[in-house]
């Protein structure tokens, strides 16, 4: 059965197309038996408004685009999960692409984006971005766009994000704490936004308590096992009695390769990650670590955009918002000689 359109019930009620129109759009200029009659007849033969016809009338797609590095990444599929839930409740769709952590791919997926014709763009910088000059472009032919997670100070945008600085000091400072005072610290790419972040809450609660900061202790690494694993044998040449990872893939890493050098957690060695996937607590040991708000965040930078984009907000300086983490602490960071957990 052919879908009706606005004619088709115009005709029925005897009314005008426009007349329709605004009833359909809840218009004060049409009385309230009129807009009854209208949507009454809509709803009765499933009327839906044909979304090629809205895009060229108002000149907008209604679409944004999301450029994640990695969909399969808890973390940005729960923040995808929070930017539909704002993009459908506004009257937008979603298309979502994958930079697979590499800059050649998110030029490429961009420019994708702005060839289906995006009303704005929600994006998080993939591990191999640190030009940004590809988004500064768009910037300036007018395209709306909200950096989350990862952002970049090069551009004036409007960011959303965890509050990274805070959730790697209370992390280090739980470390310390329990009485650990060779921490390493094991980290994503230096240039990527998150990694200087909770880098300098590392360096803060290392100060505040007296810990000589190490930079033998600090490393740097991608996100496969392959390149985990060379980078925790290194460090444990350091003879550290912590590892805190700047991410729950570094710390499943971490946890892979200690376990295979026999290293005993937290007995030997403590560990906490950064995000709280959710086999966390279904590891051995249960794995303590810093939890972000991903549906949150997913939800405030879709809010952010689509205000710009309907023009309900200005940007007339860049905004950073931050959202609060949570500690959790698990078995893999107990302090020695206390109890575990029932």
């Amino acid at each position: 059965m052919d879908a009706i359109t606005i004619k088709d019930i115009a005709r029925a009620l005897n009314l005008s197309t426009s007349t329709v129109s605004r009833a359909l759009r809840d218009s004060y200029e049409i009385n309230p038996e009129t807009k009854r009659l209208v949507v009454e007849y809509a709803e009765r033969f499933n009327y839906r408004p044909n979304p090629i016809a809205l895009s060229l009338k108002e000149n907008r797609s209604r679409v944004i685009g999301v450029v994640v590095p990695q969909i399969a990444n808890n973390y940005f599929s729960q923040a995808i999960n929070g930017i539909d839930a704002i993009a459908y409740s506004r009257g937008y769709q979603v298309i979502i692409f994958q930079s697979h952590e590499s800059y050649e791919r998110e030029l490429l997926t961009v420019q994708q984006a702005v060839a289906r014709k995006v009303d704005g763009l929600l994006i998080s910088l993939s591990g191999g971005t640190s030009d940004v000059s590809h988004l500064r472009d768009l910037q300036e032919r007018k395209l709306p766009i909200v950096l989350f997670d990862r952002v970049s100070k090069e551009l004036d945008s409007f960011c959303v994000t965890a509050d990274n600085f805070t959730g790697a000091f209370a992390a280090t400072e739980h470390l310390i704490q329990s009485g650990r005072r060779r921490i390493a610290h094991l980290a994503i790419p230096s240039y990527i936004s998150i990694t200087q972040e909770r880098l300098a809450g590392y360096r803060a609660a290392l100060e505040k308590y007296g810990v000589p900061y190490d930079e033998n202790l600090i490393r740097y690494s991608e996100f496969s096992q392959n390149d985990v694993e060379p980078v925790v044998n290194d460090l444990l040449n350091q003879s550290p009695d912590a590892f805190f990872a700047a991410g729950d893939r570094l710390a499943l890493g971490c946890l892979a390769t200690l376990k295979k050098r026999g290293i005993a957690i937290p007995e030997t060695v403590s560990l906490i990650g950064f995000t709280n996937t959710p086999v966390a607590d279904l590891l051995a040991p249960p794995m303590s670590t810093v939890e972000q708000p991903a549906l949150d965040i997913g939800q405030v930078a879709a809010e952010q955009l689509i205000n710009l984009i309907e023009g309900k907000q200005k940007l007339t300086q860049p905004g950073m918002i931050r959202m609060p983490t949570r500690m959790i602490v698990r078995e893999s960071s107990q302090p020695v000689g206390v109890s575990k957990p029932v």
